[in-house]
C-alpha cells in the first residue's frame, strides 16, 4: 500500500503544522516524558508492595458472595444467634483393613479425639461414630472459622496421619473446612505463578511480533505498571468495604489488565511505526501516533469498562465485585498505554525498534501487508460466499450449546486433581450417609417444631433429622429444643454429599414442603448456600446479558454514527461467543470429562468475549470510517483490514494466550474460563473480524454507515 496516498487529509494537515511549527528544545521534550516515567515507576513500585497485602482484604468464603435477601444468608444470620462460636465442620473418616472394627481400633480413635480436642483452633470434637457395616468410623471436629490461617486444619491432618499411620488404616480429613482449605491453596498461586506465566507468555509473543530486544520490555513494563496502579485502587475499595474481593476476581484482574494493556500498546506502537516512516522528527511522529490511536483505544476500553460495570446489577457479590475491579483495570490499561508507554518511547526513540529501526521513506508494506492483501482480495471477489460459509460454520459450532451443563458442580470437584478431601468424601459416601458432616440447618417457628420435623424427615434424600437442644445435642422432645425468639433449629443429614447436585435438589424439595407450614421456615447450610449461589448465577445470566448488549449497542451507535454497523458487529460477536460456548461444552464433556460447568462460566465468558470481541471490531471499523471518507465504503473496509490485520491478530493472540494462563491454577472454573475465552478470541480474531465482518460490509457497501453522511458517499 502506498502510505502517502492512503494518508487521510487530516493527517497530512497535521504533518504540515508539525513541520512549520517552531521546534521545541530537546531538553523540554525529554523532561515531560521523564517526569511521567518516574511517576509511573513509583506507582508501579507502590502497587507491587500492595500485591502482598491483598490477602488482608480477600475472602473465598462462598457464603459472603450471596445477597442479604437469599434464604441461606438469612438462615446463616439465625445460625449465628443459635451458636456462640463460628464453627466450620471437618470430618475425619477412617477405615480399617479388617472386616470389622475392633476394640483396639476404637481405642486408637478415642486417643486421636483426646489429642484433637487440645489443638488450638478446635472448638469441639464429637466422639467417634461407627458405620452400619462396622468397617469405618467418623469423627466430627468443629474448627474455628479461621482454621486455615491459624493452622488448626493442618495440625488436625497431621494428627490424623500420625494416629492412623498403621498400614491397616486408611484415614482422611474431609468436609467443608477441608474444601475451604483446598480452595485457599489453589488460589495461593495467583500472586506468583499466574502472573509469571502470563508475563512470560506475552513477552515471547511480543519478541516474535516486534523482533526487537527493547520494545517488548517497554510494552510489558507499561502493562505491569497498569496492573500495579490498578491494584492500589482495588485494595482501597476492598478496604473500605465497597467490594468483596476474592481470589477468582483477583486472578481475572491480573490477566485482563496484562492482556488489554498489551493489546492497546500493540495498536499504539503499530501507528507509531507508521508515523516514523513518514516523519523525521520522532517526537512529532509520537504525538501524531498518540493522537490518532487515542480515539479507538478510548472507545474500545470505554466499551469494555461500561460492559463490565453492568455486573453491578448482579445479585452475587462476587460478580458485582468484578464489575468495578475489572473496569478499574481497563481504565489504568488505557492510561498507561497513552501516557507511560509514550513517555518511554519518547525517551528511547527509534532505537527501541532495534534491530528493525524504521526510517523515513522506508517502505515495508510489500512484505508487511502481503497476507492481508490476499485476504482482502478473497473478500472483495466473493463477499457473499465468504460470510455465508463463515456464518454456517459458526451456527454448527453453536449447536453444541445444547450440551452445556452449566448448573454448577460439586465443590469437591472445583479443585482439580486428586486431593485428600475428595478421597475422604469418597470413603464417607461408601460407608456413611454422604451428607454427614455438612448437615442442613433448618429454622422453623417453635410452635410448629414437631410438625416441621415430621415434614423434614419424610423428604426423600434426608437420612435423619432432629431438633437441636443446648450445646448442639439432639433434643429428645420438642420442649427440649433450644428456643431463640420463638424459633427452633432442625439439623438434617442428607443421603447425598453436601456439595452434590443431588443434595441441592433435596434442599429445594425441603423448602417447597416447608412452605406449607403457616409460619416462615428457612433452610440453610453448605448445600443451601451452593444452591442459592447457582440459582443466582442463572438469574444473573438472564438479567445482565441484555443490559450488556444494550449498553454496547448504544456506545457503538454514538461512536460510529450508524445503526447498521453496530448491529453487524454485535450480532457477529454474539454468534462467535455461542460458537465458542458450543465447542467448549463438547470439550468439557468429552475431552476433559468434567462433571459439568461452573454456573458463572457462561456469564463471565460472555462478558469478556463480547466486550473484547467488539473491542477488535472497533479497531477495524474506526479505521474503516477514516478510510471510507477518501476511498468509499467497500475499499475503506478492505484497506482497514489490510492495515489493521496484523496488529489486531497479534492483539488477539496475546489476549488468548494471556487468558490461557488461568489454566495453571488447579481450579475447574479457571480452566473452563481460560479455554472458553481463548477459543472465542481465536474465532473472533481469525474468522469473524478477518472474514465475516469485512464480507458483510462489502456486501452492504455504503449502507453500513446509514444514516450518516458516509452512507451517501459513493465508492471510489
Amino acid at each position: 500500500m502506498e502510505t502517502q496516498r492512503s494518508e487521510a487529509p487530516e493527517t497530512r494537515r497535521e504533518r504540515r503544522r508539525a513541520k512549520n511549527a517552531p521546534s521545541q528544545s530537546r531538553g523540554l521534550r525529554l523532561l515531560i516524558p521523564a517526569v511521567l516515567a518516574i511517576i509511573w515507576m513509583a506507582w508501579t513500585a507502590w502497587g507491587g508492595q500492595t500485591f502482598g497485602n491483598l490477602s488482608q482484604v480477600t475472602t473465598n468464603d462462598q457464603a459472603t458472595f450471596l445477597p442479604a435477601e437469599a434464604e441461606s444468608t438469612r438462615a446463616l444470620e439465625l445460625q449465628e444467634r443459635f451458636s456462640d462460636q463460628d464453627a466450620v465442620p471437618a470430618t475425619v473418616v477412617a477405615v480399617a483393613e479388617g472386616e470389622e472394627l475392633t476394640p483396639e481400633d476404637f481405642s486408637t480413635a478415642e486417643n486421636m479425639v483426646a489429642e484433637a480436642a487440645e489443638l488450638s483452633g478446635v472448638l469441639q470434637v464429637i466422639p467417634p461414630q461407627p458405620s452400619e457395616d462396622g468397617q469405618a468410623l467418623q469423627v466430627l471436629v468443629l474448627l474455628d472459622e479461621d482454621a486455615t490461617e491459624n493452622q488448626a486444619l493442618p495440625a488436625l491432618r497431621e494428627l490424623v496421619s500420625e494416629s492412623f499411620d498403621d498400614a491397616e488404616w486408611t484415614a482422611y480429613v474431609t468436609g467443608p473446612a477441608a474444601l475451604s482449605a483446598d480452595l485457599s491453596d489453589a488460589f495461593a498461586g495467583i500472586d506468583g505463578i499466574l502472573l509469571i506465566v502470563a508475563v512470560v507468555a506475552v513477552f515471547i509473543i511480543l519478541i516474535v511480533v516486534y523482533r526487537s530486544a527493547l520494545l517488548p520490555i517497554l510494552v510489558l513494563l507499561s502493562s505491569v505498571g497498569a496492573l500495579c496502579a490498578a491494584i492500589t485502587v482495588v485494595f482501597f475499595m476492598a478496604q473500605q468495604g465497597w467490594i468483596q474481593l476474592n481470589g477468582q476476581v483477583q486472578g481475572i484482574l491480573s490477566i485482563l489488565v496484562i492482556g488489554a494493556a498489551t493489546d492497546y500498546s500493540l495498536l499504539l506502537v503499530a501507528r507509531y511505526r507508521e508515523e516514523l516512516a513518514r516523519a523525521e522528527d520522532r517526537f512529532a511522529a509520537l504525538r501524531t501516533a498518540v493522537r490518532r490511536s487515542a480515539p479507538p483505544i478510548l472507545a474500545s476500553g470505554g466499551t469494555v469498562a461500561v460492559a463490565l460495570l453492568c455486573l453491578l446489577f448482579s445479585d452475587l457479590n462476587s460478580n458485582r465485585a468484578l464489575g468495578p475491579v475489572a473496569s478499574t483495570g481497563i481504565v489504568f490499561a488505557m492510561a498507561a498505554t497513552l501516557t507511560f508507554l509514550p513517555a518511554m518511547l519518547a525517551l528511547t526513540g527509534r532505537p527501541a525498534f532495534w534491530p528493525k529501526v524504521p526510517h523515513v521513506e522506508t517502505d515495508t508494506s510489500a512484505s508487511q501487508y502481503r497476507f492481508w492483501r490476499r485476504t482482502a482480495g478473497v473478500v472483495r471477489r466473493r463477499p457473499r460466499t465468504v460470510w455465508l460459509v463463515v456464518t454456517l460454520l459458526l451456527l454448527v459450532s453453536a449447536a453444541g450449546v445444547t450440551q452445556l451443563k452449566a448448573n454448577g458442580v460439586p465443590q469437591s470437584d472445583l479443585v482439580l486433581g486428586e486431593t485428600d478431601t475428595r478421597a475422604g468424601q469418597e470413603l464417607l459416601e461408601e460407608h456413611f450417609d454422604a451428607g454427614t458432616g455438612a448437615p442442613s440447618n433448618i429454622f422453623v417457628p417453635a410452635d410448629e417444631a414437631e410438625q416441621a420435623l415430621e415434614v423434614v424427615s419424610e423428604v426423600d434424600g434426608v437420612a435423619s433429622a432432629y431438633l437441636v437442644a443446648e450445646n448442639n445435642a439432639p433434643a429428645e422432645t420438642p420442649d427440649q429444643a433450644r428456643d431463640v425468639d420463638g424459633v427452633v433449629q432442625i439439623s438434617a443429614t442428607l443421603t447425598a454429599a453436601g456439595d452434590s447436585l443431588e443434595a441441592e435438589e433435596t434442599v429445594r424439595q425441603l423448602r417447597e414442603d416447608l412452605n406449607e407450614l403457616s409460619g416462615q421456615a428457612l433452610v440453610g447450610g453448605t448445600t443451601a448456600t451452593q444452591l442459592d449461589t447457582n440459582d443466582t448465577a442463572q438469574r444473573d445470566l438472564l438479567v445482565i446479558i441484555p443490559l450488556v448488549l444494550i449498553a454496547i449497542t448504544a456506545i457503538l451507535i454514538l461512536l460510529l454514527r450508524s445503526l447498521i454497523t453496530p448491529l453487524i458487529l454485535i450480532s457477529t460477536t454474539v454468534l462467535s461467543y455461542l460458537a465458542a460456548l458450543g465447542i467448549s461444552a463438547l470439550v468439557f464433556n468429552h475431552v476433559f470429562d468434567f462433571p459439568g460447568a461452573d454456573a458463572s462460566v457462561p456469564l463471565f465468558g460472555f462478558m469478556f468475549l463480547v466486550a473484547l470481541g467488539v473491542d477488535y471490531n472497533i479497531f477495524l471499523m474506526t479505521r474503516a470510517r477514516e478510510e471510507t471518507a477518501e476511498h468509499g465504503a467497500k475499499e475503506g473496509v478492505l484497506r482497514s483490514l489490510v492495515v489493521t490485520g496484523g496488529v489486531i491478530t497479534s492483539a488477539g493472540i496475546v489476549l488468548a494466550v494471556t487468558f490461557m494462563a488461568l489454566a495453571v491454577l488447579p481450579l475447574m472454573f479457571m480452566v473452563q474460563l481460560a479455554f472458553l475465552v481463548a477459543v472465542g478470541v481465536f474465532i473472533d480474531t481469525f474468522i469473524v473480524r478477518t472474514l465475516q465482518v469485512p464480507a458483510l460490509c462489502v456486501e452492504l457497501d455504503r449502507r453500513i454507515w446509514w444514516p450518516s453522511r458516509l452512507s451517501r458517499h459513493s465508492s471510489g
